[in-house]
């Protein structure tokens, strides 16, 4: 960690889906005082976007196109971060199963990503923030102050994904096995721009089932709280 006491940190959480991500980076950024940007609703919204103006997630050019024409904006409230697409509140709307799966579709684009991340510097360029999603440590921020990759095993993640959503039978079924399909693209860059990648100078994080306070602790620790 940079050692400055006047400047507000850039902290950087990464890991896979259903590690605790969201939960551990709303809660530090609530102790710190900073901003809580989930760069993973960001895709979201794109992925909303798509959908609404009847665009395939798999044409790279128009949905990069349809990037640079939208306004994305990650807003922190008392109740969480409100996801704004292009002036319009749509949290609820993000979080919702097309949306959710069309996400990790889009995200796999490089002109696509490209956009998110210069985006995503530009929110949280003044410090003050805590951003978590992928490659929040190596390729948005690769200077941040603190950088934690949170983990846990894959069984754990698809059950707390489960719990979250509270679903059942066969929506059990399809979100566990959408899951598995975004760790497989996460792990693999077909495209030699971004693929899910530790860097040496984080601290890693593996949570089992009491995770939430003891991954707290180290997230705190490492924020130098």
């Amino acid at each position: 960690m940079h050692d400055n006491s006047q400047r507000k940190l850039i902290i950087a959480i990464d890991g896979p889906a259903g590690a605790g991500k969201s939960t551990i980076a709303s809660r530090l950024a609530r102790k710190l005082g900073y901003a809580n940007l989930e760069s993973g609703a960001m895709y979201r919204a794109l992925a909303l976007k798509a959908i609404e103006w009847d665009i395939s997630f798999d044409d790279e050019a128009a949905l990069a196109k349809l990037a640079h024409d939208s306004h994305i904006q990650l807003e922190t409230s008392s109740s969480g971060t409100r996801v704004l697409l292009d002036g319009k509140d749509v949290t609820q709307r993000v979080r919702e199963t097309d949306v959710t799966a069309g996400a990790s579709r889009v995200s796999v684009h490089p002109q696509v990503r490209e956009w998110m991340v210069a985006r995503q510097q530009e929110l949280g360029a003044g410090g003050g923030v805590v951003m978590e999603g992928r490659d929040i440590g190596t390729k948005v921020f690769p200077n941040a102050d603190v950088k934690i990759f949170l983990d846990a095993d894959p069984v754990v993640r698809e059950q707390r994904r489960l719990q979250q959503q509270n679903l059942r039978g066969t929506a059990a079924e399809a979100t566990a096995a959408e899951l598995r399909e975004r760790d497989r693209r996460s792990m693999i860059d077909c495209h030699g721009v971004s693929a899910y990648r530790r860097s040496k100078d984080r601290a890693e994080i593996f949570s089992v089932c009491s995770w939430r306070g003891r991954a707290d602790g180290h997230a705190v620790h490492e924020a130098g709280c």
